[in-house]
């Protein structure tokens, strides 16, 4: 029997668009000085390191000051492999999560061994849980003050191309929420990543399946209000951050994009190493809800497949037989997409 909780989303979910996997939502309530309409027509100045850890020099992390946002922000870093010559620099996002829960690129996947022998830095920040990395219109009272693009495309690359000593070279790739937020950042910074990675993302955001997809994430989840965000319903920001809509502005960038139909695949067995024995309501969990959301995130991406041809824009598309919107698949998705990602970046 599917348990009550699993039986609860899945009725939520499925007359409208989903959201990402189930993440404990965890409340936080910095502290902000500016305002936000202000912060986001004012030149951003660079971020600076607050602080520095770890003792790998090939796996430093730092807390980095965001201006736009007046908060600290967390960054997971790896070092390329060989820093005798600047190297390029790939962004990962995490999903609705932000990071800041166990759902992560580092503790559910092969990460640090996939990039131990790659000429690339691989950035992770570590925040952002339920925004859509992007800049809302006003702070809200449960997640604060949001400014992502802001933070992502203008404060933060300055610093860490001078930290890291990079090439000025990115890309950027994220899953679930962050998949089109990943291709939002795209087009609204021209030319900052040679690259894009959208696994298992929803790209609409004005679409009415879009807009509940946004509502999912931000309110159901994050108990935000979408308000603050984008404006009420009809605003014409949900359609400036709408990636589909603005597909055009992806011309010339590198597009790796997969999703997969939600019907069960090979990680979706009790087999698979992240369930522990004997957990049967997460892998229930993964089967029906996370089959579920994968299914409406392969429609939002046959839709950006769709208009992507019909602009003639090119773009490598990965329409799995199965899986559901789980990290087994993600971290499937990050080896598959590396090569196209590796040569739009000059790295092997």
């Amino acid at each position: 029997m599917v348990h009550a909780k699993v039986r609860k989303y899945a009725a939520v979910c499925a007359g409208a668009a989903l959201a990402s996997f189930a993440i404990p939502f965890v409340a936080e309530s910095p502290a902000y000085a500016e305002d936000a309409a202000v912060a986001a027509t004012t030149a951003a100045p660079i971020a600076t390191i607050v602080k520095q850890a770890g003792d790998n020099p090939r796996f430093p992390v730092y807390l980095v000051h965001s201006p736009s946002m007046n908060r600290d922000v967390g960054l997971q870093v790896i070092r390329a492999a060989d820093t005798s010559v600047p190297r390029p620099t790939l962004y990962l996002l995490n999903g609705a999560g932000g990071g800041e829960d166990n759902a992560t690129w580092s503790a559910q996947t092969d990460l640090a061994q996939f990039f131990a022998d790659k000429n690339v830095n691989v950035v992770i920040p570590v925040g952002g849980k339920f925004s859509y990395y992007t800049d809302w219109k006003n702070d809200d009272p449960v997640l604060g003050r949001n400014m992502w693009t802001t933070f992502l495309t203008k404060e933060l690359p300055p610093l860490v191309n001078q930290t890291l000593s990079t090439n000025g070279e990115n890309a950027i790739a994220g899953i679930s929420m962050a998949g089109g937020s990943a291709l939002a950042l795209a087009e609204s910074a021209p030319g900052l990543y040679k690259s894009v990675g959208s696994f298992s993302g929803c790209a609409e955001t004005s679409t009415p399946i879009g807009r509940e997809y946004v509502k999912m994430v931000v309110e159901t989840r994050g108990h935000a209000n979408t308000d603050n965000l984008w404006g009420p319903v009809g605003d014409p920001a949900w359609v400036a951050n709408d990636p589909v809509v603005n597909a055009e502005k992806l011309r010339g960038t590198t597009l790796y994009i997969s999703s997969g139909t939600g019907i069960p695949g090979v990680h979706d067995t009790a087999s698979d190493p992240r369930f522990k024995s004997g957990d049967e309501l997460a892998l229930v969990n993964q089967v029906v809800l996370g089959g579920l959301i994968e299914s409406a995130a392969n429609g939002c991406t046959q839709r950006l497949a769709a208009r992507l041809k019909e602009l003639n824009i090119p773009a490598t598309f990965d329409f799995r037989k199965t899986g559901s919107h789980s990290w087994g698949y993600w971290q499937d998705d990050l080896h598959n997409a590396w090569p196209t990602i590796a040569a739009s970046l000059g790295v092997k």
